[in-house]
């Protein structure tokens, strides 16, 4: 069982770490892939108010155990970070406050049918790895367009950095700063919680931490 208390002291530390990094303003995400519900109501009730799901049956699972519990406060601001398949896009539409993973138009045309005018972040693929999502850098200018057409208000990019050291995602999370710069988009969400710190350094306005709020992943 994840504890509020703990939470929030390893919130502590990642607010130093940011702070560190000259991120006071940058938004944590807690990202409550492969735990249970019990971390997604440890971060609310440690005061945090954006917490990122990969799969949509985990979403829908943990959002209902939310809305269960006695006294429930209100539901988080969901952030969708995985993989989009178009036949979940309809059943996570409701809960949704920001789409951080669209990376093809079939995508952004779905969301745009089940939720006219949603929140989106175009994901792109700047470490080259396939199997993690993303468009190729070449592709942003003209999906950012895409889903402009569609209807949905795109209010940044999205990433995944480079495995290896901190470092080795450098160049990729600057790649993503000067492309948002380039089509006038505000928000940069780059960063999980090896990586903070460079991403920070590069611009990102949005981090996406697990392990370093509720520990290593069960199993």
């Amino acid at each position: 069982m994840i504890s509020p208390a703990e939470v929030a002291d390893r919130l502590g530390a990642l607010r130093d770490r940011l702070s560190r990094a000259g991120g006071d303003h940058v938004k944590v995400v807690a990202v409550t892939k492969g735990f249970g519900p019990d971390a997604a109501t440890a971060a609310m009730e440690a005061g945090l108010a954006d917490l990122g799901e990969n799969y949509a049956q985990d979403l829908l699972a943990k959002a209902a155990e939310l809305s269960a519990e006695p006294g429930a406060t209100p539901q988080p601001r969901w952030h969708f970070i995985g993989r989009l398949q178009r036949n979940k896009i309809r059943k996570i539409s409701g809960l949704v406050h920001l789409w951080q993973s669209v990376d093809r138009p079939e995508s952004a045309a779905e969301i745009a049918r089940r939720v006219p005018g949603a929140r989106v972040l175009v994901q792109v693929d700047i470490a080259g790895i396939g199997g993690r999502g993303g468009c190729s850098p070449e592709d942003t200018a003209g999906l950012v367009g895409s889903c402009r057409e569609a209807g949905l208000e795109v209010a940044g990019l999205m990433a995944v950095g480079a495995p290896g050291s901190p470092e080795d995602a450098r160049p990729g999370f600057r790649l993503l700063a000067s492309q948002a710069e380039e089509l006038g988009l505000v928000e940069l969400s780059m960063g999980m919680s090896a990586d903070i710190e460079v991403a920070v350094e590069e611009g990102a306005t949005i981090v996406r931490v697990g392990t370093a709020l509720f520990g290593p992943r069960p199993g």
